[in-house]
């Protein structure tokens, strides 16, 4: 579908985002922060910061909740780009606030054959900021997505699904600028029963990456 070999893909994705990572790093790791003091969550991830980045991941079916078989893997490409949308909320350990995000998303399956799925999704992320350079976090999402699995899967019959997603992650502050991400999300694909099969697939989606801060 884009040219090149869906193996390619899934088997050189994440050394090439890794690679381009430390490439582009010595850009934006400038700190603000002196050499004695360390970035601090509540101070940089504020009300109209802008987040930028790049996870990717791999997908594993899971026969829970529907008929879907678990023999569904994929590897995953998810740039992202948000903004945070709310001042700081709650007290304590729960002291946060929100980040709306844009997520597309490009996978390559792999089980239980050769396909690809394109998309996108809109996610609202809860930060955690009362752990210094780290960032507990929990988001929760839905959008849509085209994939040839369909109709050639017993569960799907239509190639347009929508996409529902939830999960915690972490990221840690390398610099007051640069965050290492890791996260895991329930991920359900269902075409609302608008074709004549709908058992859903649902799976678990492990991913990790890399994210850039820009203050307002």
């Amino acid at each position: 579908m884009f040219g090149f070999s869906r193996t390619t893909t899934a088997h050189h994705m994440l050394p090439l985002i890794i690679w381009g990572g430390l490439l582009f790093t010595p850009t934006f790791a400038r700190s603000e922060y002196p050499p004695s003091s360390s970035p601090e969550a509540q101070s940089i991830v504020q009300r109209g910061t802008i987040e930028v980045g790049v996870v990717t991941g791999y997908l594993q079916g899971v026969n829970v909740a529907s008929g879907s078989s678990a023999n569904r893997s994929a590897f995953y490409l998810l740039p992202r780009i948000g903004t945070v949308v709310t001042d700081h909320l709650g007290s304590g350990y729960l002291t946060g606030n929100v980040t709306l995000m844009f997520e597309p998303l490009i996978a390559s399956y792999v089980r239980p054959f050769g396909a690809s799925a394109v998309g996108g999704a809109l996610l609202v992320k809860y930060n955690f900021l009362s752990f210094g350079r780290w960032i507990p976090y929990w988001d929760v999402g839905g959008g849509m997505l085209w994939t040839d699995l369909a109709p050639r899967i017993a569960e799907q019959s239509t190639p347009v699904n929508f996409l529902l997603e939830t999960g915690p992650g972490l990221q840690y502050l390398a610099t007051d600028r640069i965050a290492l991400t890791v996260g895991t999300r329930f991920h359900h694909i269902s075409n609302g029963n608008t074709g004549d099969r709908n058992d859903g697939l649902n799976s678990i989606l492990t991913y990790v990456g890399m994210a850039f801060f820009f203050p307002h």
